[in-house]
């Protein structure tokens, strides 16, 4: 791994768009936050918003129709969006996991087709990986896609799909040839862009969630669904190293989440310890809350360094992206919830109810540590790619 600088800078621009996307969320994301959080419904005011000012899917090249925001500034609006509303968040980092695949390895006429559309709000895009028996171990996964003629048809179920239901395209990973065993099965998974309407799509009913309620997290069922070949995302059997290429960078995006979701929580236990009297005096005054309240801050902050960095890394696709991200995705999603959870300490009995928005905030934390990845998985993949590093250096 490389200890180069700068690994990452923050232009006026940037600061422009942390200013923009703040403003925009302190008015029409974070007001909705709770209802969203306490009838797990869609957080349809925060997609209107996003689209509106281009944030629903700010990675998009400008050729595309897009912003054009590079890694950092994707990261910005992610982070000032979890800070508001975690479900929230998960459009613009759900729209750019989906369709990195096609930006990373799809077609010319793919891009111009489904990252245009994409910016153009005709839909949202999520990806499709885990199934039912295939999680960490992405391997092992059943769905088909059979060849027949100038088409695909497309069998099998994928399961904790987020926005399923709700996006109109779909990046799909299913097995081409099935012959091939052992590791040598990553040779034999391709990816393909599936739409909502294709013949044969359907959706399960939305799990009931721990947090993250807003975002809809569905099964999707492929029943016999014939697509056009073209719809291919790069060369026959390459999906996999896609998908693996993709969560590269995509990792980086759920660092960005978790620390917004955990600087949301030190704002407000921030507003409270000085507002909330005991014993005669702002409980901020007490030493012991204050040392709590550094440790809060203190660990926010590396969390910020260490996503930004990995921005960076991403920006440039760097050769130890793969360390970076996973290493960003961990750290920033333990001091999450370990800040969320200091967050209600620092509110004690009030912290512990839906009337106060960081026992929300808690419970969205969690997930930070699950998807793309457990922590347990980023460990395993960075300590791999230090003894590679260890092994190279001999």
């Amino acid at each position: 791994m490389s200890s180069d600088l700068p690994m990452f800078a923050r232009s006026e621009e940037h600061q422009a768009v942390r200013a923009a996307v703040r403003d925009l969320c302190d008015a029409k994301v974070a007001p909705y936050a709770g209802d969203v959080d306490e009838h797990a419904r869609y957080p349809q005011e925060a997609a209107d918003a996003l689209q509106a000012a281009d944030f629903h899917a700010p990675h998009v090249p400008e050729q595309y129709g897009g912003a054009g925001a590079d890694a950092l500034a994707t990261v910005i609006v992610i982070e000032e969006v979890a800070r508001a509303c975690a479900s929230s968040s998960l459009i613009p980092a759900v729209n750019k996991l989906g369709s990195l695949p096609v930006q990373l390895a799809g077609s010319e006429e793919l891009k111009a087709r489904y990252l245009g559309r994409l910016a153009a709000g005709e839909g949202g895009f999520s990806y499709c990986l885990s199934e039912p028996d295939a999680g960490s171990d992405a391997l092992g996964m059943k769905t088909r896609a059979v060849r027949d003629g100038d088409h695909y048809v497309l069998d099998g179920v994928k399961r904790w799909i987020t926005n399923a239901g709700v996006s109109e395209f779909y990046t799909v990973m299913a097995v081409t040839d099935p012959e091939l065993t052992g590791r040598e099965r990553s040779r034999g998974i391709s990816a393909f862009v599936v739409e909502k309407s294709d013949e044969g799509v359907s959706f399960g009913a939305p799990e009931k969630k721990l947090g993250i309620k807003g975002s809809p997290t569905r099964e999707v069922y492929l029943d016999a669904v014939r697509i056009p070949a073209d719809r291919m995302i790069g060369a026959e059997g390459t999906g996999f190293e896609t998908a693996m290429r993709t969560l590269d960078h995509t990792r980086v995006t759920i660092a960005a989440q978790a620390v917004g979701i955990a600087q949301g929580a030190l704002d407000y236990a921030l507003g409270y310890a000085r507002e909330r009297r005991q014993f005669g005096k702002p409980i901020s005054d007490f030493q012991g809350l204050q040392f709590l309240l550094a440790d809060m801050g203190m660990k926010v902050e590396a969390a910020r360094q260490m996503t930004y960095a990995a921005a960076g890394k991403s920006e440039r696709a760097d050769k130890d992206l793969t360390f970076f991200g996973a290493a960003a995705k961990c750290f920033a999603a333990d001091v999450a919830m370990e800040v969320t959870t200091n967050a209600v300490q620092v509110l004690g009995g009030y912290g512990f109810t839906r009337d106060y928005p960081v026992e929300r905030m808690m419970r969205d934390a969690k997930i930070t540590q699950i998807y793309e990845g457990t922590n347990q998985v980023q460990r395993i993949v960075m300590a791999r790619q230090l003894l590679a590093g260890a092994q190279s250096q001999l």
